[in-house]
């Protein structure tokens, strides 16, 4: 299954819309914050499954949570943006909490740096499509699963507007 990983996009709905351009129909998206009303706008821009988290920019809403857990192609993602795990430190914390949820894949943004740690769980942060601090472009991450098999992981940047 071929799946879209975005975070931290702040409102940049041109930045939404040119990472749904260069990701070449996914199956889904999974949006880690930084702003929830983005997956909204990304949900209504799709005909996919969208699956997003609140970050600390995010106001709590009605059916906003900060993580939650995606079952898809047997594997278990564990979701979330990262703030409340002391991610622009270390991802241990992101991992215990994976872990602890069975989950054998971990997905988190609020650093806006595109990180990938293979291993048990196997980590992803997609950076920030909108507000990066690692380049001068944006970014998001393309995941292809299949049941049994490691993940296959494309970083790809967004160009200049």
């Amino acid at each position: 299954m071929k799946i879209g990983i975005i975070s931290d996009t702040h409102g940049n709905w041109s930045a939404i819309d040119k990472a749904i351009e260069l990701a070449q129909n996914p199956e889904m998206w999974l949006h880690l914050g930084d702003c929830l009303p983005d997956a909204e706008y990304l949900q209504s821009v799709t005909e996919v499954p969208v699956f997003g988290v609140a970050g600390n920019c995010d106001w709590p809403m009605q059916g906003g949570c900060y993580e939650r857990i995606v079952d898809v192609a047997g594997h278990k993602i564990f979701l979330t943006h990262g703030h409340n795990y002391g991610v622009r430190y270390t991802p241990e914390y992101v991992v215990e909490a994976a872990e602890s949820q069975g989950a054998d894949i971990a997905i988190y943004g609020h650093t806006h740096i595109a990180e990938i740690f293979p291993g048990t769980p196997y980590i992803l942060n997609p950076g920030s499509a909108s507000r990066p601090r690692d380049e001068n472009r944006g970014s998001f991450m393309i995941m292809d699963l299949e049941p049994g098999a490691e993940p296959k992981v494309n970083l790809i940047r967004l160009g200049k507007d």
